[in-house]
This record gives structure tokens, sequence and C-alpha cells, in this order.
């Protein structure tokens, strides 16, 4: 392929405009002769002169500068050797892509609901406050990502390759522009047709999908995985990829009583902060108002608190926050958008980290030391609230005074929020975090230090609390074989993107182990 990369700018009212763009392309190469394809758009906000920066293939006509968007091959696989996998999330989802790429054969289990039927438990949370634990926005067909926002922008391009994840995702019908687009979006309104597309897919090529379906023991002898137990059913294999998300502590749970080695590890908490779009618009556009050319504006907030790390986590511009426990007798919040943004409301997770010595008191708990400590603090949030889906919260402002707001704005969050002194339920040191954090935050976004911005807590599911160890070449675990640890609830991802790079991964590490022979495509 001749391929060139042009670097252009252009104002926001003419980054769209194919006209305009080859126009300025041109200036710097001919064109006669050639095509043109945006291959990456971004916002450039630093100067007082919003621009787009795009970058422009220059390519001969009938070339494509993106590897494959062809349609995906209808393999069959019916006969072909199984590879067990646990959780439909984007791990789980994409090592069974992987499988069928290789011939292999993928039996997937999901203790939830498919991605429709996930609706209704979503809505008894937001109306009733009744959560149900097996489905939720954690659990179901497609995982904790698909009703949370669909946000496909990582920094794990060392791991594999995010290419190949955006472009899977675009011939399962997502938008091109998550191939352009410098932090690719999908929205919580998109993605479930998206996951379908995928299901039926598996299905069609002689994949397995089994819904309701729990991972309820495993059988390990001399070492090895002889078989695993499924809602009451025993399926005998000796392997089995384990994508099961960071809030399944039931597994967790599972893998201590069977005495499979695990870590606690270090993760994030603290709160999930709303602001008026309007007010993060006007502070990262400098102008009164962004008009239709400008997407609702996001941040990225880094600060030092005595050495802890501050930082904004999942930004949700035009977003809502959502209630995602997953048991009974928890509260806890995350975020997420439409495809188009266009809520009134802008929040993120504000956290801090909790390192190991943060929680040495619950020592006793071995490696689900940081589970115990997390499950406390959203347990004490929800007594706060009232014992219900509603939230402690607190104006930021009033944060920082360490007072109680005397009344609290409308939010975006359903269930409903109560006025405390976040100081009260959460840990000392990571309201101390915080706060540091929240100053420094002020003086790099004009205007976000106001009590129109409202606090609500905990923000506690950025990652797993536990490790489960495996080999760095081939990702088995180094006691128990057959155990493959993929994805965010082992602690190697923390998103879409780097979940689906994973659990491809694992599939590759797999088949090096077993050397199988894969089926006749």
């Amino acid at each position: 392929m001749s391929l060139a990369h042009i670097d252009i700018s252009l104002p926001p009212s003419l980054a769209f405009d194919e006209y305009a763009i080859a126009l300025e392309v041109s200036k710097s190469t001919p064109l006669q002769g050639r095509e043109i394809t945006v291959v990456k758009r971004s916002i450039d906000a630093r100067s007082r002169q919003v621009v787009y920066r795009i970058r422009v293939a220059v390519h001969n006509p009938g070339e494509s500068p993106f590897s494959n968007l062809n349609p995906l091959p209808r393999v069959k696989v019916e006969s072909g050797n199984p590879i067990f996998i646990v959780g439909a999330g984007p791990a789980g989802l994409f090592a069974a892509l992987e499988a069928l790429e290789n011939g292999y054969k993928p039996i997937v289990f999901e203790r939830g609901k498919t991605v429709r039927e996930r609706r209704r438990d979503l809505a008894a949370i937001h109306k009733n406050h009744v959560i149900n634990p097996e489905s939720n926005y954690c659990f179901g067909e497609g995982g904790a990502g698909t009703y949370s926002d669909g946000k496909l922008y990582t920094r794990s391009k060392k791991r594999g390759s995010v290419q190949k994840v955006l472009e899977t995702l675009v011939r399962f019908g997502a938008s091109p522009n998550i191939l352009v687009d410098a932090h690719p979006h999908i929205g919580t309104n998109k993605l479930p047709g998206i996951i379908e597309n995928i299901r039926t897919y598996i299905l069609d090529c002689g994949g397995e999908l089994h819904f309701n379906s729990k991972l309820e023991d495993l059988q390990i002898e001399e070492n090895a995985l002889k078989a695993i137990v499924v809602s009451g059913k025993k399926w005998k294999t000796d392997n089995l990829i384990l994508a099961t998300g960071h809030s399944a502590r039931d597994i967790f749970q599972l893998l201590y009583r069977k005495g499979v080695y695990m870590e606690a590890k270090p993760f994030a908490m603290g709160v999930r902060v709303e602001h008026p779009q309007s007010l993060i618009d006007y502070a990262q556009y400098k102008c009164e108002e962004r008009g239709e050319v400008l997407p609702p504006a996001s941040y990225s907030l880094v600060a030092q608190a005595n050495g802890r790390g501050v930082y904004s986590f999942c930004m949700c511009p035009g977003g809502i926050i959502a209630p995602c426990a997953t048991d009974l007798e928890e509260v806890v919040t995350n975020g997420w958008s439409p495809s188009k943004r266009n809520n009134p409301f802008a929040n993120s997770g504000i956290v801090t980290e909790v390192r190991v010595d943060d929680f040495a008191s619950y020592v006793s708990y071995g490696p689900l030391a940081a589970l115990r400590f997390q499950q406390d603090v959203e347990r004490k949030c929800w007594v706060a609230a009232g014992k219900t889906q509603k939230v402690p919260a607190q104006r930021l402002l009033d944060f920082l005074e360490k007072r109680e707001s005397v009344d609290l704005p409308q939010t975006s969050y359903q269930p409903g929020i109560v006025s405390v002194n976040l100081w009260d339920v959460l840990p000392p040191f990571i309201c101390e975090a915080l706060a540091v954090g929240f100053k420094e935050f002020g003086t790099k976004i004009r205007g976000y230090l106001t009590n129109e911005a409202v606090l609500h807590a905990p923000e506690s599911r950025t990652s797993s609390p536990v490790r489960i160890p495996r080999g760095e070449k081939i990702p088995e675990h180094p006691d128990v074989k057959g155990i493959f640890p993929c994805g965010e609830g082992a602690g190697y991802a923390g998103g879409i993107v780097s979940a689906a790079i994973d659990g491809m991964n694992s599939i590759s590490g797999l088949i090096e182990v077993k050397k199988f022979n894969p089926s006749n495509l």
C-alpha cells in the first residue's frame, strides 16, 4: 500500500467538511488520482481558539488505511475442541471470538441475563431500590461496560492490538468514528445491539453461550483443573478462561476456599463528582456557547496529595450517575453517557490510591483483605444514606469545609441522594487526599471549585481489589494448571479495550499450553 499521513488543523466548523479537509491536505501533497481518509481526529482546546487536530491518510483508490473491516468469516466449530469461558464481559466475549478465529469451540457461561433482559433489573434498582445479585450493572451479557458508557480509550497499547478490538466492534455494528476519534466512545444506548450481534455470530459458528449459569465449584486434582460445576451441572474440562469481572466476590471466595493462590492488591476509591455540563464546556472551550460543532467537553485530571495519587476516572460528559451495587446492603456509584452525550450534567470519578498499608487492619482476611475493606466502606455509605440505593452526597465546597450541606441540588442519580458529611463515612486518608486533589483541580479548570458540584459516594469499583497470579509469557495460574485468569477481575485490565485484548491474549496462551488441534474450518 502506498500510504502517507498528513497532519492538519481546522476550526470546528470545518473539521467534518470533506472538501475543507481535502483542500488543506492539498497544500502539503498533490492529490491527483489519490484518495484521502481521516484516521485520527482530536480537539485541541489549549489556546483560546479551539481547533481540531486531524491526521489524514493519503492512499491509492480502493485501498484502506484500516487493516480489516470485511465481514467476519462464518467458521463452523460445533465438533471442535472446546474452550470453557466463565464471564461474558469484554474479556470473555473477545476470548470467544479469538477461539473461533483459531478454530476452537467457545463454551461461555454467564451468571447474569442477556443484555436486553438486564434492563428490567436495572430499572428495579432505579425505581424500587431492589438489587438482583445476579443481574445488575456489573453482571450480565456484555459485562459492566455495556450499561456504563462504552468508553474505548486505553493506554494499554503494548499489550496487544487496540486497532483489532476497535475494528471488530465496527464489524459488529459500532460507528466507524471509533476508529478515528482520539477518545472513542460507543454509548450505553448503542452497545446492547453490538453485544447481541456478537452473541449471534458466536452461536452461528457453533459456539455456546449459557445465561443464568453461575460457576459454583472447581474440581482440582494434583494441582490441575479436572472439572467445573456451573449451576449444579458438572462439566469435565482441563481448561478455563476465568473472566468474571472485578465485582464477582463469590468467585474470589470460591478460589480462596479451594486453596487457589491469590493476592490482595492496591486499588482506588473516592467519589463521583457531578458538575453542570455548561460549566465544564465554558471552562474548557473558553466560550459562552459551544454550539453544535463541538462535543460536550471532558477533562482528565491528576494531582499528588502528600505522595498519594488523586485522579479523575471514567469521566462522562453529558452523562448520568448510576447505582452499581451488586449485592444487598451496599451502595456503589459509576457513570455512563448515551452516544450523543446530551444530558445536562458532567460526572467523573475522583479517586485516590488505596495501598496495602491502608487495609493492614484487615490482614486476617488474607488475599481478601482489600475486598473486605471495600465492602465495609460500601456498607457504611449504605447505612449513612438510609439503607436504600440512595447515596450519601455533599456539595463540593461544603466537603472542603467539612460541613454537611444544608440542601442539595437535583443530580442525575435517579435513586436519590441524602445530605451527609462524607468525612464521617469515608476513611480519613481518602477524604484528606481528595481535598488536596480538588483544590489543585480548581487551579487547572476555571470554576471547578463550586458548590454547584455535588459529590456522590462511594466510587469504589475502579479495579479489582484482588489479583489472581499467572505466568508472564503464558497466562496460566502458576499453581493450578488449566486455569487462565483474565481481564479486570484477575487484575490485568482496566476497561473494555484492555479487557478485550487480555481475553484474546489468554486464548493464545491457552492454545500454546494445550497444543490443541483446531477443528476443520
